[in-house]
Order: structure tokens, then sequence, then C-alpha cells
């Protein structure tokens, strides 16, 4: 799981499924008159089940199914259906049905119309998430990476890389032929080519919303799916697409470049 996926519209929902949670404890009417201090106005789990845990829980397992499936890598599905629609649906039957708790009752109290606010939240927070460009911006912003390496140029020496560990150590003896006090000299490491001027440089970047990568020889099949909040480095461009390395290290075609913000 990716927390780094989640986006703003997935915060909405995660917020209004929390304050529906705490409705569910509070009182769903209210009561006025003297004979109000001997009165037990319950709460939802008081009144029936079906209020309870057919309605205000019903609204938190559609959040948490809609956040679970942002989370998971793949699409997972039950009886055939996505988590993330069956989430959506119900959202909206919690709505539905605490709009229709509200109507009904007598003496409206603070359980029905936070629930109520809330359900209205949490449905219209799945929805938009979905619609609106600013709620699929990512929850948790991408930490800047460390600029790429110029293209060719070699990594510095140090302990795990080519050629650490051949420096002669202190007060090694000179190679033959070496005049005496002469500092040893280095092994000539070839040089790597350079790419002409206006060449491609590599380049960091995060995708505005989840996006597929596809294999380089051109398959439509996807090879993995671009997650926002997460920094791939773009190491190729073939006209409008990039040649993308994920963190694992595979490299496909990111088709769709638009909206991309670069590290």
């Amino acid at each position: 799981m990716n927390i780094r996926s989640l986006t703003r519209g997935d915060g909405v929902v995660i917020g209004a499924a929390v304050l529906l949670f705490i409705a569910s404890f509070l009182d769903v009417a209210s009561c006025s008159g003297s004979f109000c201090g001997q009165a037990d106005i319950p709460n939802a789990w008081d009144v029936s089940l079906g209020l309870g845990l057919g309605t205000y829980m019903a609204g938190v397992v559609g959040a948490a199914l809609i956040v679970v499936a942002r989370l998971l890598p793949q699409p997972r599905k039950i009886a055939g259906l996505e988590l993330g629609p069956i989430g959506v649906a119900l959202t909206l039957a919690t709505a539905w049905s605490l709009l229709w708790w509200t109507i009904d009752a007598d003496n409206t109290g603070s359980g029905l119309i936070l629930g109520l606010i809330a359900a209205l939240i949490l449905a219209g927070g799945a929805i938009a998430s979905q619609l609106v460009p600013a709620l699929q911006a990512a929850l948790i912003p991408a930490p800047k990476p460390a600029a790429p390496q110029p293209y060719g140029a070699q990594p510095p020496g140090g302990y795990g890389y080519p050629g650490a560990g051949q420096q002669q150590p202190y007060g090694g003896q000179p190679q033959p032929g070496q005049p005496y006090g002469a500092q040893p000299q280095q092994a000539q490491q070839p040089q790597a080519p350079q790419p002409p001027a206006g060449d491609f440089s590599p380049f960091w970047f995060a995708v505005p919303v989840p996006r597929p990568l596809f294999a380089e020889d051109g398959s439509p099949t996807p090879i993995a799916e671009l997650a926002p909040g997460t920094w791939y480095l773009a190491v190729e461009q073939r006209g409008p697409a990039l040649v993308a390395q994920t963190q694992d290290g595979r490299r496909g075609v990111l088709q769709d470049t638009s909206g991309i913000q670069r590290g």
C-alpha cells in the first residue's frame, strides 16, 4: 500500500467518516419540558441496530472501502464489483437514509443533525473526488528528490561504487617506475560519451492522478500504475510520451504526460 496515493478527496472522505462515527453516539432526539429530567434520549445504537449499524456504520464502511481501493496497487473486486464504487454506493445510501430519519423525527437531536451533515459531506466528497481536479491532488506531498546525475556521468567514488577501494592506502609503496614521493596515479577510466547539446536529460516527475505505464514494445496491457505523491525518473522522451523508470527498476512508456510535476 502506498499512503502517498491518497488524494485530497480521500482526506475529505476520511474526515467525514470520523464525524459520522462520532455522531452515532450522540442523541438522536431532543427533549424540552419538565419531564425531560427523567427521559431517556437514546443514541443511534440504543434506538436500533438498523440505525446504528445499518445507517451510520454503513457510511463508515463505505469510506473505508474508498480509501482501501485507493491504497491498493491493483483494483480488488467483491462479487465482480470494485471496492471504490461499492463504497460510494454505501455513502449515498447513508445520506439518503439519514435525510429521511431527520425529516421523520419529531424532535431532531444533535446525533441526527451532525450525522446528516457528515453523511452529505461524505457522499459529496466520494463523488467530487472523481470529478474535481483540485480534489485529485496528492493529500501528502512527495518530498523533493535529489537532483539526477547528468547523462553519462559516473557516480561519485565511495563504498559500493565501481572503483571504490582502489585507492592506495596511506604509506603504500609507489608503483614501479614512479618517482619517489610522487602520488600514485589512478587507473584511467574510460570516458562516457557525452550527449550532444540539446539532447534529453533525465529528470524526476510526479503524476497528478494514477496513470498506467505501458510496455516499451507497444503492448496495450499496462505493466504498472504510477501513483500520485511518488517520484519517478524520466529516462527518455519519445514524442509526447516519456519512458519512465519505477522505484523497483521497471521501465515503461507514460503516454499521458499532461499536468505532471517536474522535480
